[in-house]
């Protein structure tokens, strides 16, 4: 069956990268690789970052490398500087690059240790090495609904920011509820900002169970581009609240099948296997 509807990224990155005691990296590969061969197509599954702020993403040129892609599969590694593009391409094996940037300056300096006008500045210089190297970039506007710290948001900020991305070249931008906090009315709120949703994606976290009506009102919106992590693991450490976390992928996947949308094709029992292994991992290693 061919893949139909939006595009659906698998985030083991996001799962990964909070747990307290580091994976091996041959454990990392062959989940990964097993990933790749049960269908899926997208996979954020590293980041270009210091190893003493994430320790647990250290080795991620040795996790490229001990990968065996399948043709046209898209190998996402987060990068937080321009030094971080400069390694992924100096890997050779990703094919794009996601870039955090926030919409508001004080998550922006706790992030990535920069300010707004010099990540944008950053940023320009990431699309250029991008397009030299041929390899895409994704934009991630963390804070896109909303923030804890006190300074001035509403759709309106958010619904700029996409606009000055896609005025300076930006093709792909997801929308990241970075605390957690996002309800449906609140996504139809900056989805409806915007003067289309086509080209937007969605980073969600939400307590179990209560991700689906934030999906209906962005596939309602017209979104092509959802994410999510095997088990739900990880995603959200600032949301202050230990039930919520990334969208789960075994359940995204049948919930979007049921609408007739098939961004991946991976058989039901494989994916159920998966998600098993997922969490496993996450207790393993929690």
């Amino acid at each position: 069956m061919q893949p139909s509807g939006p595009t659906y990224v698998e985030c083991p990155r996001d799962a990964w990268q909070g747990l307290p005691h580091v994976i091996p990296t041959e454990v990392k590969v062959a989940h990964l690789q097993a990933l790749l061969d049960a269908g899926f197509t997208h996979l954020d599954l590293g980041s270009f970052v210091s190893p003493r702020a994430v320790p647990q993403m250290a080795d991620t040129e040795r996790v490229l490398e001990g990968l065996a892609p399948p043709p046209g599969a898209d190998l996402i590694c987060i990068v937080g500087n321009v030094r971080g593009v400069e390694r992924a391409i100096a890997s050779g094996r990703v094919t794009t690059v996601g870039y955090p940037l926030s919409v508001n300056e004080t998550f922006q300096r706790r992030n990535v240790g920069r300010g707004l006008e010099e990540s944008w500045r950053d940023l320009a210089t990431m699309q250029e090495l991008c397009a030299g190297a041929g390899i895409g970039l994704v934009v991630y506007v963390s804070m896109a609904f909303g923030n804890p710290y006190r300074e001035t948001w509403g759709p309106h900020v958010t619904a700029e920011a996409i606009q000055r991305l896609r005025d300076s070249g930006v093709a792909r931008i997801a929308l990241a509820d970075t605390v957690g906090t996002a309800d449906e009315r609140l996504v139809d709120r900056v989805l409806s900002s915007v003067s289309n949703a086509a080209d937007l994606g969605l980073h969600l976290h939400a307590r179990p169970g209560s991700w689906q009506p934030l999906l209906e009102v962005g596939l309602r919106r017209g979104v092509r581009w959802v994410e999510g992590a095997l088990a739900g693991v990880g995603g959200c450490p600032f949301a202050g609240d230990d039930l919520v976390g990334n969208l789960p992928t075994e359940e995204v996947l049948p919930w979007l099948a049921e609408r007739g949308v098939r961004p991946v094709d991976v058989a039901p029992e494989r994916l159920a296997e998966l998600a098993r292994e997922a969490r496993a991992l996450a207790v393993r290693f929690g």
